[in-house]
């Protein structure tokens, strides 16, 4: 979507956009418009919307109110890009190519966030739609801001990098896995990144085995496809400054290998990359918007099939630590993914701090839902960092518990330990699992988002689909953590 500001409303454009406060009008709204918007019941509610039409300057232009909620609410940030996805929403595919957004007196902040709905809500993957009606395409290309005050244009360069961010996280976590698999989704990123200043590391599966990845190779060995690890680094800081270090789960499908999964619903399995899609969209935006932090996003990336050479219950692998892992469940295979990507990244990169990302477990949906993603920590200062970068970002998350009394739950009478439990608990013996593969004195946190990548249906600022979560919330705790 193309954002561009101006100070007065260019010639032949018909819709204009206002973003009002509970109970609050433009003061010079046409009296057509008003009695329209007292029978429409219209109140200025987060994420309302009315529209009519009105003439001016010889010209009948369409008008909309967004409404932002009251001015003084606590959500308001949230409200303001509910504002502005509400017109997306409503616009997208009605035939109008541009909104002409007017500033109205908000503030150049309020005008990015306002921007950064809009933007999210209109995005849409139709690659691979080819017979769709003109009234179902995506008409809605671009935005003017009209009027607005001193250093929007700035504010709203910032937040665009977080958008395509989160876009390039939507658009990696809805591609299908014949599409993008650990090799292409490699040269997906080296595409996006060339030119941004990021450095690409990537691990062959040759340079894998040199180094004792067991674990995380015993996961790939019964696909066709490759595995990988990708990382990508971003030295915006001080010159030695050891890095934040960002770790993702990137399983482009899983099958669940011979512990196979149930046939309905496997293909929604598409998006078990959700972590390694957020890491890297994240990095994508910390990038572009050239963060004064040093960054690092690792990605282990594994297809997990039922292959003649996959690894069966009861086998028992080395991880790249010399621990050794008795896999009871070849479907428990996220955590063996990470388990040799936490510590190769902290070999590789001495982090100052660590925090990985995945679609671990469905037991994290059963206890939170889709309004949360869970968090586990070591340490209390990482967790409320993340606490904190959760509620500013719109990013949810909710503290989950840790405990020796669990880690109990996953040793093994035959090797260090087992990859399940029992049957309670199952979030936090995964948490336990990786927990064991970081080093004494490491602040980590565990974030399982499970239930936050994917939506059955639109949220405020995303359709029905990918939702791009995580790539605002690590953008946020670098903000707050590491740019100072």
């Amino acid at each position: 979507m193309h954002i561009e500001f101006s100070r007065s409303r260019p010639e032949g454009l018909r819709l204009i956009a206002h973003v009002v406060d509970k109970s609050k009008l433009p003061s010079d709204l046409e009296a057509s418009l008003r009695e329209g918007v007292a029978a429409a019941r219209f109140k200025g509610g987060a994420g309302q919307v009315f529209d009519g039409f009105a003439e001016r300057e010889d010209a009948v232009v369409r008008v909309a109110l967004a409404g932002a909620g009251a001015a003084d609410s606590e959500t308001r940030t949230a409200n303001l890009e509910k504002a502005g996805a509400a017109l997306a929403a409503k616009y997208q595919s009605s035939g109008e190519k541009r909104i002409g957004l007017m500033a109205d007196g908000h503030s150049a902040d309020d005008i990015a966030k306002i921007l950064l709905g809009l933007r999210l809500r209109n995005w849409r993957w139709d690659s691979y739609r080819t017979k769709m009606k003109d009234e179902q395409k995506v008409s809605l290309e671009g935005v003017t801001v009209i009027g607005a005050p001193d250093g929007a244009q700035d504010a709203w360069t910032a937040m665009a990098a977080v958008a395509e961010g989160v876009e390039f996280t939507r658009e990696l976590i809805t591609e299908p896995a014949n599409i993008l698999y650990p090799v292409s989704f490699v040269e997906r990123c080296r595409e996006r990144f060339e030119g941004t200043g990021a450095e690409i590391i990537v691990l062959d599966e040759a340079q894998m085995e040199e180094m004792g990845m067991g674990a995380l190779l015993g996961v790939g060995q019964g696909s066709d496809r490759e595995s990988r690890i990708l990382a990508i680094r971003w030295n915006g800081g001080g010159q030695g400054d050891a890095p934040t270090a960002f770790v993702g789960k990137g399983v482009t499908f899983d099958t669940g290998g011979i512990s196979l999964k149930p046939g309905p619903g496997m293909e929604d399995m598409k998006w078990d990359m959700g972590g390694a899609g957020a890491v890297a969209g994240a990095m994508l935006a910390l990038a572009k918007r050239k963060a004064k932090a040093n960054v690092v996003g690792v990605m282990g990336l594994v297809e997990n099939m039922p292959g003649s050479k996959a690894q069966r219950p009861g086998d028992v692998v080395t991880s790249m630590s010399g621990q050794t892992i008795e896999v009871l469940n070849t479907d428990a295979e996220g955590r063996l993914v990470l388990a040799d990507a936490l510590h190769w990244t902290q070999e590789e990169f001495q982090p100052s701090r660590i925090v990985d990302f995945a679609t671990l477990t469905g037991a994290m949906i059963v206890a939170l839902g889709n309004e949360h993603a869970g968090i586990f920590s070591n340490d209390d200062g990482l967790a409320d960092a993340l606490t904190a970068a959760g509620k500013a970002s719109g990013d949810a998350v909710w503290r989950m518990p840790l405990g020796a009394a669990y880690d109990k739950l996953i040793d093994s009478p035959i090797a260090d330990m087992k990859n399940i439990g029992g049957k309670g608990a199952g979030s936090i013996t995964a948490a336990q699992f990786l927990q064991r593969f970081i080093a004494d004195g490491t602040p980590w946190a565990h974030c399982d988002i499970a239930g936050m990548v994917w939506a059955d249906k639109p949220g405020a600022t995303w359709g029905k689909g990918a939702t791009g979560y995580g790539v605002r919330l690590i953008d946020q705790l670098v903000r707050d953590t590491a740019e100072g």
